[in-house]
Parts: structure tokens; C-alpha cells; sequence
């Protein structure tokens, strides 16, 4: 065993390497262990669903740190290893091969998983998640001119699936189950627009569509909906959302409810013991109420926030959620968290962008969300990010309005 205690961190993914990065940054001199499932350098995930899709050659997993800069900061990268064990009372935790590291304090950055489907899958069928590296080339073998792929599931990585296999010359079908695309994320109105983009690329969407059951049909998949319709398939790509890991976590006698339960500061139920990114539940002072966020820069943010915390910044963790998607040329990006029961306003911008505004009951801004050129939309969201993280109740009038600039909206 290790006997110097160390800051170890189990997951490579954004937001444990953010925070092994931020603890050096942040003056700590003692050992950083960052730990690995996956047997190559930590890399970027949004990638895997668009670039590694698309290009005419593979063009390899987008490191977010490189050997150099681990050993310039001197953290200890354990690649394709597993925690088996968190020994609380002694502070170690016991690795898939039986070694046994010490820890100073422990960071949880498990992330999560694709979330499987409940209706019976005959074996042998041509099944695929999209999660990690090795998950993106499988899909991208199969998707091309000829291949017939539906994909189950509406919400942003189903869409950006169907957007790259189209784009390869796929005939892409999808099915949701609710009423409409993107049912948690975004408005109707918004979603409408970017089902009407995919139409328009030839991607069949079929809202309402519970699957069944998928049998074997030769080599392909049949996909068999419970109004009787059926889908052939070469490629089924399952994509209904992520289950937090929390196993771990769990075993080791942690608070756990929709991801581990942390605290303001990121902290679990042990005072030693830290977590942040897609595994983990806080509460959030904008919204009052504890929320779970799924974005790569909330991970990447989280991550750093976590380890300041670890060093003693006592810093509530404030920061608004903020996501992103491509969409053939276009980009979605939506700031804050967007409920039914707030007052929707809208705002159009030349003759494609479009915004949203949602304002609670009191008049605050409490999320926006936009669709059309980046430019364009990455500044409108930029702007409508800080009044949400300011509170600020601006006037519906004011921001339908596209001639009144939104920084002037900031006071």
C-alpha cells in the first residue's frame, strides 16, 4: 500500500482530470492520484457523438490532458483501472488488482452510464450505446450509405447520432416516446424547430412510438413498436438517457438519491470524501431545490470547484447549468433549467435564430434557450447566462423585443 496520503480522484473523465489539474493549481504538494477506468488518457466526450462520427478519417479521441502535462504537474495517472473498495474508517481505497491506495481526502467523478432498455432484446441483436471512445468507433464501422439505423430516443445524443449518420449517407429513423423531441431540455417550440432541421436532412421522426420488443431478423434488427408498426434495422443506437454511478459511493455507506448527495461545498455524506459531474446530486440556491446536471462543462467546472473545496475555499458551488448540442450547421444551447410552468418569450433573431426566455413566477429569468447559427446564439445565451446567475427579472416586453440589445438588458 501507498502510505503517503494522496488527493485520489476515481474517474478520468472532465471533471476528475479538472480537478487534478486545479489541485496543483490551487498549491498542493502532495501526491495527486487520479484513477481511470478506460486504458488511454483522459479525452473529451462531445466529440464522440459529432467529429468522430463525421470525419473521412478517424481523427482519434480529443485529449484533455497529454503525458507531458501529467508529469509537468506530477499526477499519478492509474489508466484502466477500477475502485473496488472505499475503506472509510482507514481512508483507502482498494483497486481492481488489490493494491491499496491511502487518501488525504477522496473524490468521487464516477459519472454515468447509458440507461438500458426494459423491453425484451433477443440476443444477437444489433445493438449500440454511445458513452465512451471505443463505443464511438463501433457506430462509426456501421453507419454509412446503405445502413439503415433507428434510434431510440429523442434527447440530444439520439439527435446528434441521427445528425452524423445522415450525414454519412444512413437512413436514419427516430422514436420517442413522448409527444414531442427533447421533452426535459427545451420548449415545444424550440424542439418543433429542430425536428423540422432533421426532416429536412430525410431523418423519419416518429413521436409517440413505445418500442416493444427488438427481435433478430437475419443479420439486421427488427424493432417492433406497440401500435404494431415494425422498423428493420442494421444499427439500432439506444439512447434514452444515463444512470448516475453510484455503486461505489453506495457500497461505501454514502448518502445517495438521484447521484451521491453532496452538500453546497460538494461534499458527500463523509467530510472527507467530495464528488462532482454527471454522478452526483447539490443543491442549487438559483432553484432552490437539489438538481443533477449532465453537461461536460458543468463536469469540467464542478470538477474545479471541487478540489478548491478539498483546499479550504469553503465556495458554494453557484454556477448556472449551461448546455450545448450540435445540430447539422446549427447550434442549440440552453442556459439555466427550463420548466413548463414558467412564462415562455420569444425572440427572433434575422431570418433562422431563435430564442427563448422562461421567467418564473416572480419575474425572474430562470433559463434561455436558443437554436440557429453560433454566433449568433452563443452570445444571446451568453448575455441571458449572467442575468440568470444575477437574478435579474427583466421585462417579457423587453426580451421579445430584438432591437433592444440583450446587454443592455444586464442592469
Amino acid at each position: 500500500m501507498s502510505d503517503e496520503p494522496a488527493m485520489v480522484i476515481v474517474g478520468a473523465g472532465e471533471a476528475g482530470t479538472a480537478a487534478a489539474i486545479a489541485l496543483r493549481e490551487g498549491g498542493w504538494r502532495g501526491p495527486v492520484i487520479l484513477i481511470g477506468n478506460e486504458a488511454m488518457l483522459p479525452y473529451e466526450r462531445p466529440p464522440l457523438s459529432k467529429a468522430i462520427l463525421v470525419e473521412e478519417t478517424d481523427p482519434g479521441p480529443k485529449l484533455l490532458v497529454n503525458p507531458e502535462r501529467l508529469a509537468e504537474l506530477a499526477i499519478n495517472y492509474f489508466a484502466g483501472r477500477n475502485v473496488d473498495l472505499i475503506d472509510r474508517g482507514a481512508h483507502t481505497v482498494t483497486l481492481s488488482n488489490g493494491v491499496q491506495l491511502a487518501y488525504e481526502r477522496l473524490l468521487l467523478t464516477t459519472g454515468a452510464r447509458p440507461r438500458k432498455l426494459t423491453v425484451p432484446v433477443a440476443p444477437g441483436s444489433r445493438m449500440a450505446t454511445l458513452r465512451t471512445y471505443a463505443d464511438a468507433l463501433a457506430i462509426r464501422r456501421m453507419i454509412g450509405r446503405g445502413c439503415e439505423v433507428v434510434v431510440i430516443g429523442g434527447g440530444f445524443i439520439g439527435l446528434e447520432v441521427a445528425a452524423s449518420a445522415v450525414s454519412r449517407g444512413a437512413s436514419v429513423t427516430v422514436v420517442e416516446a413522448g409527444t414531442r423531441l427533447l421533452t426535459r431540455a427545451v420548449p415545444a417550440p424550440l424542439a418543433d424547430l429542430v425536428r423540422a432541421k432533421h426532416e429536412d436532412a430525410g431523418v423519419r421522426i416518429e413521436t409517440g412510438a413505445m418500442v416493444e420488443r427488438i427481435d433478430v431478423n437475419g443479420r439486421r434488427s427488427r424493432v417492433l413498436l406497440a401500435d404494431g408498426r415494425t422498423h428493420l434495422a442494421d444499427l439500432v443506437l439506444v439512447g434514452i438517457g444515463v444512470v448516475p454511478n453510484v455503486e461505489l459511493a453506495q457500497a461505501a455507506g454514502l448518502t445517495v438519491d438521484n447521484g451521491i448527495v453532496l452538500d453546497e461545498m460538494l461534499t458527500t455524506s463523509d467530510p472527507h470524501i467530495f464528488a462532482a459531474g454527471d454522478c452526483c446530486s447539490f443543491p442549487h440556491r438559483l432553484y432552490g431545490k437539489r438538481i443533477r446536471v449532465e453537461a461536460w462543462r458543468n463536469a469540467w467546472q464542478q470538477g474545479a470547484a471541487a478540489a478548491a473545496n478539498i483546499l479550504g475555499a469553503n465556495r458554494p458551488y453557484e454556477n448556472v447549468p449551461w448546455f450545448w448540442s450540435d445540430q447539422y450547421d446549427e447550434t442549440l444551447q440552453v442556459a439555466g433549467l427550463c420548466c413548463e410552468e414558467d412564462v415562455l418569450v420569444a425572440r427572433n433573431i434575422g431570418a433562422k435564430d431563435r430564442l427563448f426566455f422562461h421567467l418564473a413566477a416572480d419575474g425572474r429569468l430562470v433559463a434561455a434557450c436558443g437554436f440557429g447559427s453560433r454566433g449568433t446564439i452563443a452570445k444571446e445565451i451568453r448575455f441571458a447566462e449572467i442575468m440568470i446567475g444575477r437574478q435579474l427579472a427583466p421585462k417579457a416586453k423587453a426580451l421579445a423585443d430584438p432591437a433592444i440589445g440583450m446587454k443592455s438588458l444586464l442592469i
